[in-house]
């Protein structure tokens, strides 16, 4: 919380949101779908690829404002499987976009110590992508600030189905896949945010009331913000109101007067077992 003072302005909207944050119960794992860049341009004119450009400054924002918290980990729903159904030109700046955050944003990264991470089916990027990517999370990797995951071509389906189809691969090899047995431990340790906490608050903007396939096993039970802000008019003021807006929910986890999870983990275990196992046929 000291740190993030030190970039605020005092008696300002900022300041005094800041202030209201109790430090004790900040949420470890915030995770956020980016949503309404083509919107935003739309509204003024603009092709679609001037709102994925100006969504670039709320990235820095949420990335410098969580780190300066205390935050463990954000993690920033960044293109999507079903994103490549784009249009190619818009598809290509996509990743140029990339290319160009890395460059621009590494120095800050090691700054302030945050270990960059990436999450989905990494192999499907361009190539020119791919090694700019490799070499950022190379150069952050011995960082022990927070984690920022980007989640980029993911898919909360896909990712179970990687994540049963390893263990199915790991049983077949040992000899044991008749008797494989898996339970929630297990498979959370396959997935791509092994080793970190499940997130606490999941963000969305544009107003959608959905999670568009994002972290389905991860955010049972995140608390959910919905705002109508777009992307790119995404400010800090509204991250910090979104955290306080989190600590004052009562976070009971299933237990006495709880309203039922949104996901129920053993489905979706059920589920990614069926799908790997009809894939391995």
């Amino acid at each position: 919380m000291t740190s993030l003072f030190e970039v605020l302005k005092p008696g300002g909207k900022d300041w005094a949101l800041a202030e209201s944050i109790d430090p004790s119960r900040l949420p470890a794992h915030v995770a956020v779908i980016m949503d309404g860049n083509g919107r935003w341009a739309g509204r003024r004119g603009l092709p679609r690829v001037a709102g994925h450009r100006a969504g670039i400054e709320p990235v820095r924002m949420a990335v410098e404002t969580c780190a300066r918290l205390g935050i463990q980990a954000l993690t920033l729903y960044a293109f999507s499987v079903e994103n490549w159904k784009r249009p190619r030109a818009e598809v290509d700046t996509l990743w140029r976009l990339l290319r160009i955050y890395l460059r621009r944003e590494i120095p800050d990264l090691m700054e302030n110590d945050i270990q960059l991470r990436a999450m989905g089916r990494l192999d499907a990027l361009p190539a020119a992508a791919r090694r700019e990517l490799d070499a950022a999370i190379a150069t952050t990797a011995q960082n022990r600030g927070m984690h920022l995951n980007l989640a980029i071509n993911y898919s909360g389906r896909a990712e179970l189905v990687d994540a049963v189809n390893s263990l199915i691969a790991d049983a077949r090899q040992a000899g044991t896949l008749d008797s494989l047995q898996l339970d929630e431990q297990t498979l959370s340790s396959r997935l791509y945010t092994a080793g970190l906490p499940d997130p606490d608050l999941l963000i969305r903007t544009s107003g959608e009331m959905r999670v568009s396939n994002f972290l389905l096993w991860q955010i049972a039970y995140a608390e959910l913000y919905v705002t109508d802000t777009l992307w790119p008019d995404f400010r800090r003021a509204e991250l910090l109101e979104a955290i306080l807006e989190y600590q004052r929910r009562d976070r009971r986890f299933g237990g006495l007067g709880s309203s039922t999870p949104v996901f129920d983990r053993a489905s979706l275990l059920a589920g990614a077992l069926i799908e790997a196992l009809g894939a391995t046929r």
